[in-house]
């Protein structure tokens, strides 16, 4: 049985962005502000490292019923027993992610446009990442945003869960959440923050009043 899942408060994290206690100690003290989902997302670590990363962050989520989702390396996924795997429109095909992580892991795939949505409904997985939500410096400038209307539109679209990425903020998280969304993704909200427990504990009340 594919095991069940609480999108409302995702973390990506980017260890780049974790400048105030090593990657563990992120994701750690974040869970303990109120994290439901973790995605270990490290496009330039190493290999190995990233297998040690995720093995570290398996040890401490799977106790507390915390899922680890990886970014993309369905091989590293593997390795370290994680709960499921994330792809983006270029990344491995979602098909042949399946076949090779089997039928009881979480997949989930990014979508950019409304059409993207229409052809994920046929596919094996159990979330869609709308991306991005928000502009933010890291986007593209010929990305259009969703923006709230969009998120709305992505709604009608579609049955299965919807997690909001990019640009998330305490000011406007309860908007994506009203605008239809499971769940808000973010990563240096909370991995930049001075306290991540506080941080998240913030998005938590913010999306959720």
């Amino acid at each position: 049985m594919r095991q069940r899942a609480d999108f409302s408060l995702y973390l990506v994290t980017d260890s780049s962005r974790c400048t105030m206690m090593p990657l563990e100690e992120t994701v750690a003290a974040a869970v303990r502000g109120g994290v439901t989902m973790v995605q270990l997302r490290e496009k330039t670590m190493e290999t190995r490292k990233f297998v040690e990363c995720a093995r570290q962050l398996r040890a401490l989520l799977s106790p507390l019923d915390i899922p680890l989702i990886i970014n993309d390396r369905v091989d590293i996924a593997l390795a370290v027993r994680a709960d499921g795997v994330h792809v983006g429109q270029t990344d491995m095909r979602v098909q042949d992610v399946r076949a090779l992580i089997g039928g009881e892991a979480i997949v989930g795939i990014t979508v950019e446009t409304p059409e993207q949505i229409e052809e994920a409904n046929a596919l094996d997985i159990d979330y869609i990442g709308i991306s991005p939500v928000f502009s933010t410096p890291s986007v593209p400038r010929d990305v259009k945003p969703w923006q709230i209307p969009g998120v709305q539109k992505a709604r009608s679209l579609t049955s299965l869960p919807i997690v909001g990425f990019e640009g998330i903020t305490t000011a406007n998280a309860a908007e994506v959440i009203a605008a239809g969304a499971d769940g808000v993704a973010v990563v240096s909200a909370i991995c930049g923050a001075l306290s991540p427990k506080d941080a998240a504990e913030e998005l938590r009340n913010a999306a959720f009043v």
